[in-house]
């Protein structure tokens, strides 16, 4: 199974990397895509990849919390990132109405260039959307046929965002939100409405530990090690196989990010 969302170079996972990258491979986890969120996170994403060839691979891009450092020398500095063949999509980028760390035209400038980086190297964008769906969409349209692929990461939203999202051809990521009672519950019925080519699972680690894990780890820190838990839940929410599932999404998953069949030894 793939892990497309991982945020491996968070400070929480500096003092033991090689044991949460060896812990992942334990439980399956063939493969994981590294977050890049500013340029300094997609740098050292980059690197990171780089220590662990053909195992880790990244994406480079800046979130819009950090749409207000959004320049032109920024994106000349994705590009170059983007020049490297460990990294296989474009962002975390997109609109987040929820926080506005940046302004929505701040982040709405970012986003598109982003866009327009992605079409221009021809590589999938990773994305990320909060409270800000309709605008996203329309932000994204003119965009969508020209793109090899996209995703909308750790999926939040109600069944208009999913609808509107499936409709214009979105791959959709699903975290362990969906083992939140407080927050995440209709996702258990939303992943039904989710074509098998169209679903992928991340753990958006170090964020968003499964709450519904028993016996509960004793670590607030998620880790890629729970994967296997999210897409166990994903697949029991859409009545079907665990083992088929882990395999479609994975099939998916090398397709989408344009990565082989990877070892986990």
């Amino acid at each position: 199974m793939i892990d497309i969302g991982a945020n491996l170079t968070n400070k929480r996972f500096q003092k033991d990397i090689n044991d949460i990258i060896a812990n992942a491979k334990q439980v399956g986890v063939s493969s994981m895509i590294i977050t890049g969120t500013n340029l300094t996170e997609s740098e050292a994403a980059l690197q990171l990849a780089q220590n662990f060839p053909d195992y880790l691979f990244s994406t480079a891009g800046i979130h819009p919390h950090d749409a207000a450092s959004f320049d032109k020398n920024s994106l000349n500095q994705l590009r170059s990132l983007a020049q490297n063949r460990s990294v296989k999509a474009i962002g975390e980028c997109g609109l987040d109405f929820n926080r506005n760390y940046s302004t929505p035209a701040e982040q709405e400038f970012a986003f598109i260039a982003q866009l327009e980086l992605a079409v221009e190297l021809q590589l999938p964008v990773f994305m990320h959307e909060r409270d800000a769906n309709p605008r996203f969409i329309e932000l994204l349209k003119p965009y969508i046929k020209q793109l090899p692929n996209a995703v909308l990461h750790c999926f939040t939203g109600d069944q208009f965002d999913l609808q509107r999202s499936l409709e214009i051809d979105l791959h959709i990521g699903i975290t362990g939100w969906i083992c939140d009672e407080r927050r995440g519950a209709h996702l258990l019925e939303l992943v039904k409405l989710i074509p098998d080519n169209r679903l992928m699972i991340e753990t958006d680690s170090p964020y968003l530990l499964p709450r519904s894990m028993r016996p509960k780890p004793k670590s607030s820190r998620n880790e890629p090690k729970y994967l296997p838990y999210i897409a166990q839940t994903i697949a029991h929410a859409r009545d079907q196989n665990v083992e088929q599932f882990i395999e479609q999404t994975t099939q998916t998953s090398r397709a989408f990010f344009n990565i082989g069949g990877v070892s986990t030894v």
